[in-house]
């Protein structure tokens, strides 16, 4: 097939155009669909025991906008985090495949104010594990 300088500019103009279109015109996802519920949306009525599930995070964060935290959840194949004190409360989702090295993972999250942090583990055996830390956040390193 032979090009034309017509054709190339045509094509040329066809993908400057697709490129500048925003990326909602071509897929339309709910971006809260995974994180929106509560603790209680992912357990599904099942109950939640203290196990080898280890949540760590400050105990006084002088920023609310990016607090460290990490899991270890030997065993499981999905790590939820909620902030609970947050309008939306999920706020971190952590699958784990069969060839995964391990079940561990680290992350900054948001927190709107002093509030609990909760981990909860769906283990390979269909049960749960559960883990909470409460976060201090101060204004300027000031606690109060």
């Amino acid at each position: 097939m032979d090009f034309t300088r017509r054709d190339t500019l045509a094509l040329g103009a066809g993908a400057t155009a697709m490129a500048l279109l925003p990326l909602s015109a071509f897929a339309q996802a709910d971006p809260n669909a995974e994180l929106v519920g509560a603790p209680d949306d992912f357990l599904a009525g099942a109950d939640a025991a203290a196990g080898d599930l280890t949540l760590t995070a400050p105990e006084i964060a002088e920023n609310g906008n990016t607090v460290p935290i990490s899991v270890d959840a030997p065993g499981a194949v999905e790590v939820r985090v909620y902030a609970l004190g947050n309008p939306t409360p999920g706020v971190a989702t952590f699958r784990f495949g069969p060839l995964a090295g391990s079940q561990a993972a680290s992350t900054r999250i948001r927190l709107a104010g002093t509030q609990d942090v909760q981990a909860i583990a769906k283990m390979a055996d269909g049960s749960y594990q559960t883990a909470m830390k409460t976060v201090k956040v101060t204004i300027g390193g000031c606690g109060g």
